[in-house]
């Protein structure tokens, strides 16, 4: 039976437009995915939208139109996007459907029935923008910490759950859990919060009416972070007896570091309250500036991920997205560095190799692979170092290191590139005593180069289905099996290559204007 994997992106707010980072989060989120089930897994791989709350209240009312309405046309946008990204998203749960609204009200009853819940009153500083409550300590110059926005005085009757009884329970969960909030240098900031104690969290308002009411008290609308979180059981269908609900705990919700708190605070405590396990690890990654700036509306400077594809493509995308940056640090977007990345690294590396192979096979022996004698020392070499670099990519993507297998399947380019350079096939073809050595490393580099289209199909899913065609493979590299590839051998003698465009065209200067 296969092994199931369970990982998330956040659900994205609709009353915004997708932007990088929304993409950076989703293409993460599925190279992991297309990764995890070519090592045999039943991926669930859940995206979705945020559909509640007064930000979205507001924002129809400024458009004119009601909030479903706002819902139902920024949905699309997401759906589309990820279509075009070739996103494989398991299912897209939106918090507006009818079976998340009933998970919420049976996920509250059970809270609610462990003691968890009383009305009371509330009177603090919120955020709308970050839908986010703030003492007057947590307040930066009078504003929000997180965006910097003003915030408003807020009193009104309201249901309260009982954090406060959750942080020795948090603090022991952390300690046994030590990979549950990644990177480190986050989990060490939210135990510091986590220890200076816990209040109690205000979960329902009075004010709007965008949400979903309180069972028993419908004048209530459950905070937008009750509601929110709970798309990643309502989605398995946990409360209702679902196909999918052993999915469950998730392995991985991958977020960005702003909502860090919401996910490995409230979220474990709800779980905790509510008797449901918690999930394995939660990993925040950081933000992307645009060339050195803040990506805000005012500033007109927010990248629309669907034009990046179009003017770049989409493999070449995926792959400066995860290249660029260490999975958890931030990063700065630059036209200037998503050229540099395809010219070097997709262009003059792995294009080049997959072009020049290619070619050189066709050029001395008609395109096929031909029968060799034993492999010689360079040729053993070159095969140990695929089996050490297939090893190596799944030790960082098991970790979400996503630049660091990048690094190490480049590292295969790279050797593969040296040893055509050392070998100097031109030198060997004009001499038929060597016709041998030449088909042995024709045969050598071509059983590297589908070596590395296995590795490259999670993040660039095109260009290695190509170059897998072009080798000989059958159906699609994205359905193979990573641990039933040796490096000796997979391309089989008789095997005929096919020729093939460039696979990442270089992108000319004038280009870049």
């Amino acid at each position: 039976m296969k092994k199931p994997f369970y990982l998330t992106t956040p659900i994205y707010y609709v009353n915004d437009v997708p932007h990088i980072g929304h993409a950076y989060t989703t293409i993460a989120c599925d190279a992991l995915a297309r990764y995890k089930r070519m090592k045999g897994c039943s991926v669930f791989f859940l995206t979705g939208t945020d559909e509640h709350g007064l930000k979205v209240e507001k924002a129809a009312g400024e458009a004119g139109e009601q909030p479903i309405e706002l819902a139902d046309r920024v949905v699309q946008r997401f759906r589309s996007l990820w279509e075009k990204l070739l996103v494989t998203n398991t299912d897209f749960i939106r918090t507006t459907e009818t079976r998340h609204k009933e998970a919420v009200r049976e996920f509250f009853r059970r809270v609610e029935a462990n003691g968890d819940v009383y009305l009371g009153s509330y009177e603090d500083w919120y955020c709308v923008p970050c839908e986010s409550f703030l003492t007057e300590t947590q307040l930066s110059g009078g504003a929000c910490p997180d965006c910097g926005r003003p915030v408003e005085k807020l009193k009104e009757e309201s249901y309260f759950f009982r954090l406060s009884r959750y942080t020795e329970p948090l603090l022991q969960y952390y300690a046994d859990n030590p990979d549950f909030i990644q990177p480190p240098s986050r989990r060490n900031e939210i135990v510091s919060f986590v220890k200076e104690g816990l209040r109690d969290l205000s979960i329902s308002r009075t004010t709007f009416s965008w949400g979903i009411p309180i069972p028993g008290n419908e004048r209530h609308i459950f905070y937008v972070w009750f509601d929110a979180l709970l798309n990643y059981v309502s989605a398995l269908g946990y409360f209702s007896g679902g196909n999918e609900a052993g999915f469950w705990p998730a392995d991985v919700h991958v977020i960005g570091k702003d909502i860090l708190r919401f996910h490995t605070v409230y979220w474990p405590a709800f779980l905790l309250s509510a008797g449901l396990p918690l999930p394995k690890k939660v990993f925040a990654h950081g933000w992307w500036t645009i060339e050195g700036k803040k990506m805000s509306k005012s500033l007109g400077n927010v990248v629309d991920p669907g034009s990046l594809a179009d003017e770049y493509g989409i493999d070449q995308m995926r792959y400066f997205l995860l290249r660029e940056v260490p999975f958890g640090l931030d990063g700065d977007y630059s036209r200037q560095a998503i050229v540099g990345r395809i010219n070097s690294d997709l262009a003059n590396d792995f294009g080049n190799l997959a072009s020049r192979t290619i070619s050189m096979v066709h050029k001395y022996f008609d395109g096929e692979i031909r029968q060799v004698p034993a492999a010689g020392p360079a040729e053993l070499r070159l095969q140990e170092k695929a089996r050490a670099v297939i090893a190596e990519v799944d030790r960082h993507m098991n970790g979400l290191a996503f630049n660091k297998a990048l690094v190490a399947l480049w590292e295969l380019v790279s050797m593969v590139n040296k040893y055509i350079d050392e070998s100097a096939p031109w030198v060997l073809a004009k001499d038929p005593a060597q016709s041998g050595h030449l088909a042995a490393v024709m045969a050598a580099c071509a059983d590297a180069l589908k070596i590395a289209a296995l590795l490259a199909a999670p993040f660039m899913p095109l260009a290695a289905q190509k170059l897998w065609e072009a080798l000989g493979g059958a159906g699609t590299v994205a359905d193979q099996q990573i641990d039933e590839f040796d490096v000796a051998g997979c391309v089989p003698p008789g095997t005929r290559l096919q020729k093939i465009s460039a696979l990442f065209p270089r992108i000319q200067a004038d280009a870049q204007a």
